[in-house]
Order: structure tokens, then C-alpha cells, then sequence
């Protein structure tokens, strides 16, 4: 089970609020707040995806770039050994630190 919706690229947490008793739901890995609510799990995906054409028309209407949910940086935080480890093997390698962490993820994913 996911607790994830997707729409255009935009990726929402999905959350229920028993005192509420409603769906909430806000887009992720963006600094603007755009949130959404339903009583039912189809109302929801349907006020996401509003929600998501609804930011998406307003920053065009404003002139600003609507903030992509990758930007392909992120920071990590590793022990001391393993961050030494990783830097070894990418010297040995003759690639970047960025290049090895990369292609482990691939590797580890997958792809």
C-alpha cells in the first residue's frame, strides 16, 4: 500500500484525519504550500489533480517557473568509514564522489 499519489510529475502525501474524518494530502518536494482534502478516496484524487493544474496554471499566470519535484541534488549523511570507503573507491575508479553514488543508487534500484 502507498501513501502516495502522482500526477504530472507532482508527487502528494496521502494522510486520513480520524477527528476530521476527511483525506488530506499536500505536494512534496516543492517549498510552495499546496495542499488538498475529500471525504473519499476518489474526491481526493480529483481535488490532487485540480490541485496540481491549479499550481501549475497559477505560476504561468504570475510568470514564475513552477518548482520541479527533482531537481537531481539531495544530501546525505554516512558515517565517517563509509564516506572514506565511497571516496576510495571513486579515486580507484578515476570518477567523481557524486558519480559513484549515483551509479550505486542505479545499481540498488535497479535501473
Amino acid at each position: 500500500m502507498s501513501n502516495t499519489i502522482e500526477h504530472k510529475g507532482y508527487i502528494s502525501s496521502v494522510e486520513y484525519s480520524n477527528e476530521d474524518k476527511c483525506f488530506f494530502g499536500k505536494l512534496e518536494m516543492i517549498d510552495d504550500l499546496v495542499t488538498f482534502e475529500a471525504d473519499t478516496v476518489k474526491g481526493l484524487e480529483k481535488n490532487f489533480q485540480d490541485s496540481v493544474d491549479d499550481y501549475l496554471s497559477t505560476c504561468k499566470k504570475l510568470g514564475i517557473e513552477a518548482q520541479k519535484t527533482y531537481k537531481g541534488i539531495f544530501n546525505i549523511r554516512i558515517s565517517p568509514k563509509l564516506h572514506k570507503m565511497a571516496y576510495q573507491r571513486a579515486l580507484k575508479n578515476n570518477i567523481s564522489l557524486n558519480a559513484l553514488v549515483g551509479k550505486s543508487l542505479e545499481e540498488y534500484i535497479g535501473h
